[in-house]
């Protein structure tokens, strides 16, 4: 029997969805009173996603609650479920929100496009919408959540729709989702088997035939693998994270992307029960292909929000690869390793949406604060930013998978799900892990390696532009935004037993098995499966560097007392050299380039010995544009002027179509 308590975590989880609702139109109340939307609105928004998040992570633990909702068409409401997956889900989303909202309350600014009490609304119902989708029952109230969702996020990626780069940021963005939904809705018709009932509970109790199980599957791939980022459904992401505002590129990528995964592990967990082995191949081997594209474009690229976007396809890489060798242990009976490569998967997803977040925001600083993006330009702003430096510094470490912050723990445990993966049944499988296992490394490595790029061209070093001398650093609200998501990473690096405890329950619900009693009996030693073969301790290790700085830091005083100065940083003992003789993003990026070079469609600007002025540019290019999206938009403009051709104004002409169309629609009735 499920506790009174719990009903009252649904209810108080609509009540914030409300409240957001309501948020979104007191803002188009005051639709141009900036310091009402920004220091007012935007802050109680924040407050309502953090009681978001308490009551989540209060139901992870409960039994699952359902609900009806009134709405919607006749004879069709909206169902509702709060279960173990949902709540954990709805804690990221609520956590992160509390961050962003907190620092959305400095960032916006008059001028960006769009009024703030519109922008205020696009905002929360995007939030909202998110939360309904997580919450959703049913493939009608899925759908219509997911789109909302869609449009919102849309509205927001153009809130500079005067700028030519960003309409088309969002028409690419808009073509793709709705692709995806359409994916998603085929997927849901074929999950219902003709029974005419799209809600989840029958869809659950559904049994297919291996090919139309295959089928569903494959759909609800293609529809959330184009909103998650999967290649090669990615190329709305570089495009559109660049064009929209820094709290809203958080979000969409710490947030949108997530639940995208929700949905996911949704279809394949619980409404498609028994799955097959392949399936996670096909997952993991998608996810692995994401993950290097994504690092290896990540590492070469110039413009710092355009990184990031990159980024965030490798992380979702990793991701959807841990849930792919999930789906492989499940198939074949071996849950406490499901358990654990999904666990991996699942704090993945807290992980990247903490760290991913505050390095967005840290952009949005820079940017308000230089109008520059491009690194090229860029160096030397720990000087004039020192906070959003040092917050960013913790981004950026998580995010490289460097201990002791979250980003390690995850990597770390997707690790040693693939290293403890031996004694699959399957030969192939089991020759191909070690190989796997490799690449996940190998993207670690370029992870660190991009995080490197990133910070150092950006703080460290010396101003590329005397523009860059006059930056100032980041608000008090938006202080307050970065250091909540600095304390997530720093938090999930140091306390990953406790975490796993909140995600244990979602993978018992998923695969019948969960680590968080084994990892329990360890106290603060992060044990996989026994300690003899692998084991972390945070906290020791933190110790452990936090004494070995202090020893270093008392050896200097006492022997080098009174010997010490002070230099520019980056000189090289070449107290000269200008910001033109420091490293730049492209130089960074060159061995990534010709070792990666079929990777990438590459033009070179290369200056002559005689030029005045010598410039040297290279242009990185998606090959995807040119194979895959370029030819379907060719076709479909070839199809629209074959159509084109009925259209010829006469209304003889026009009969005739539709005598056609409706003799033809007869014999299909009739057969």
């Amino acid at each position: 029997m499920t506790h009174p308590a719990q009903w009252l975590a649904l209810d108080g989880m609509l009540l914030v969805l409300g409240a957001w609702l309501a948020i979104g139109l007191a803002g188009i109340a005051a639709l141009r009173r900036l310091g009402f939307v920004a220091r007012i609105l935007f802050p109680i928004g924040g407050i309502f996603g953090l009681a978001l998040a308490v009551l989540a992570l209060a139901s992870v633990f409960g039994d699952a609650q359902v609900a009806v909702l009134a709405l919607g068409l006749p004879g069709l409401p909206f169902h509702l479920r709060l279960d173990g997956l949902a709540a954990y889900f709805l804690f990221v989303i609520g956590a992160v929100s509390a961050g962003v909202s907190a620092f959305a309350a400095g960032y916006f600014r008059t001028g960006e496009g769009t009024p703030p009490g519109l922008l205020c609304l696009e905002y929360h119902v995007f939030l909202a919408s998110m939360v309904f989708v997580v919450l959703a029952d049913d493939a009608y109230a899925f759908m219509v959540a997911w789109e909302t969702m869609a449009l919102a996020s849309y509205f927001l990626v153009t809130a500079n729709h005067r700028i030519a780069e960003v309409r088309a940021a969002g028409y690419v963005y808009l073509t793709l989702a709705h692709i995806g939904a359409l994916a998603i809705l085929l997927a849901f018709g074929v999950l219902q088997a003709q029974s005419g009932d799209y809600s989840f509970a029958n869809l659950r109790a559904q049994t297919l035939s291996p090919f139309w199980a295959a089928i569903g599957f494959g759909l609800a791939l293609l529809g959330f693998g184009a909103k998650a980022g999967l290649v090669p459904l990615h190329v709305w992401l570089p495009e559109a994270h660049p064009a929209a505002p820094s709290p809203v590129s958080a979000l969409m990528s710490a947030l949108m992307l997530k639940v995208a995964v929700y949905g996911m592990l949704r279809v394949a967990f619980d409404l498609l029960h028994a799955p097959q082995w392949w399936w996670g191949a096909v997952l993991l081997a998608a996810g692995l292909a994401t993950a290097l594209f994504g690092v290896v474009f990540a590492s070469v690229q110039t413009d710092m929000k355009r990184l990031l976007a990159y980024s965030s396809i490798e992380n979702i890489g990793l991701v959807f690869a841990g849930i792919g060798l999930a789906l492989i242990f499940l198939a074949y009976r071996m849950a406490p390793m499901a358990a654990l490569a999904l666990t991996a998967a699942l704090y993945h997803v807290a992980g990247h949406a903490f760290f991913k977040s505050l390095l967005f925001l840290s952009t949005g600083c820079v940017l308000h604060a230089t109008a520059e993006r491009n690194l090229g330009k860029l160096g030397g702003l720990i000087r004039n930013m020192p906070r959003v430096a040092w917050l960013t510094l913790v981004g950026v470490l998580a995010s490289a998978g460097l201990p002791p912050l979250s980003g390690f723990v995850s990597e770390w445990l997707l690790l040693q799900s693939f290293l403890f993966a031996p004694g699959l049944p399957d030969s192939l499988l089991n020759m191909l892990i070690p190989v796997v296992a490799a690449i996940i490394a190998l993207v670690a490595a370029l992870a660190g390696y991009t995080m490197v790029k990133f910070f150092g061209v950006i703080f460290l070093g010396q101003p590329r532009e005397e523009k860059l001398v006059r930056a100032h650093d980041a608000d008090r609200w938006e202080r307050i935004g970065m250091v909540w998501l600095a304390l997530g990473c720093v938090v999930l690096g140091l306390a990953p037993v406790q975490f796993i405890g909140v995600i244990a329950p979602v993978t018992r619900q998923l695969v019948g098995a969960g680590l968080g009693d084994a990892m329990a009996a360890n106290n603060w030693l992060l044990v996989p499966t026994s300690a003899e073969r692998a084991s972390y301790g945070p906290v020791i290790f933190l110790l452990g560097v936090a004494a070995s700085f202090a020893l270093a830091f008392l050896i200097v005083r006492r022997l080098y007392h009174g010997r010490i100065r002070r230099a520019p940083a980056w000189d090289c003992g070449h107290p000269w050299q200008t910001a033109r003789m420091q490293d730049t993003a492209e130089g960074f990026g060159q061995p990534v380039r010709q070792i990666f070079e079929p990777f990438f469609r590459m033009q070179r600007e290369l200056p002559s010995p005689f030029d005045a002025a010598p410039r040297y540019r290279v242009t990185i290019e998606d090959h995807f544009w040119r194979w895959l999206y370029l030819p379907a938009v060719a076709l479909a403009e070839r199809i629209a002027r074959l159509v084109g051709l009925m259209q010829q104004g006469r209304i003889g002409t026009y009969l005739l179509w539709s005598f056609l169309t409706l003799i033809a629609t007869l014999l299909v009735v009739k057969r």
